[in-house]
C-alpha cells in the first residue's frame, strides 16, 4: 500500500511520533487537531474558540492535501466535558454543510495539553 504523509505549517506540528495526516487508499486520515493557534502554539480561550481553531487546523491540513471540508466523510470529536457539546456543535455547524459527514462525539478523561476539544477527520479524495 502506498501512503503519503501530509504536513503543513498552517496547523500545529505533531508533538509526538505521528503525522498531521496520512493519505492512503483514496482517503485522507488526519490526526486529532487541538484548538491551538498555529502561530503561537497556545490554546484559544474557551471551548468555542478552541473548536474554531481545531476545525481551522483540520481545514489547513485538508487544503495542503488539495481537499476541502466538503470531502470529509467522517469526523470524531473528543470533548473534555460533554456539557460543551452544544457550543461545539454550533461552531461545527458553521464549518460543514449538507450532506454532513458522519460523526462521533465522545467525552474523554483528558486531552493532550489539557485541551477542551480535539477533532479528527477522514476525507475522500
Amino acid at each position: 500500500m502506498n501512503k503519503k504523509i501530509i504536513s503543513t505549517t498552517k496547523a500545529p506540528g505533531a508533538i509526538g511520533p505521528y503525522s498531521q495526516a496520512v493519505e492512503a487508499g483514496g482517503f485522507l486520515y488526519t490526526s486529532g487537531q487541538l484548538g491551538l493557534n498555529p502561530e503561537t502554539g497556545e490554546f484559544a480561550e474557551g471551548v468555542t474558540e478552541q473548536t474554531r481553531f481545531s476545525l481551522n487546523n483540520v481545514k489547513a491540513i485538508l487544503e495542503e492535501a488539495g481537499l476541502t471540508l466538503d470531502q470529509v466523510v467522517k469526523t470524531t470529536v473528543f470533548l473534555k466535558d460533554m456539557n460543551d457539546f452544544a457550543a461545539v456543535n454550533e461552531v461545527y455547524g458553521s464549518f460543514f454543510s449538507e450532506p454532513y459527514p458522519a460523526r462521533s462525539a465522545v467525552e474523554v478523561a483528558r486531552l493532550p495539553k489539557d485541551g477542551l476539544v480535539e477533532i479528527e477527520v477522514i476525507a475522500i479524495k
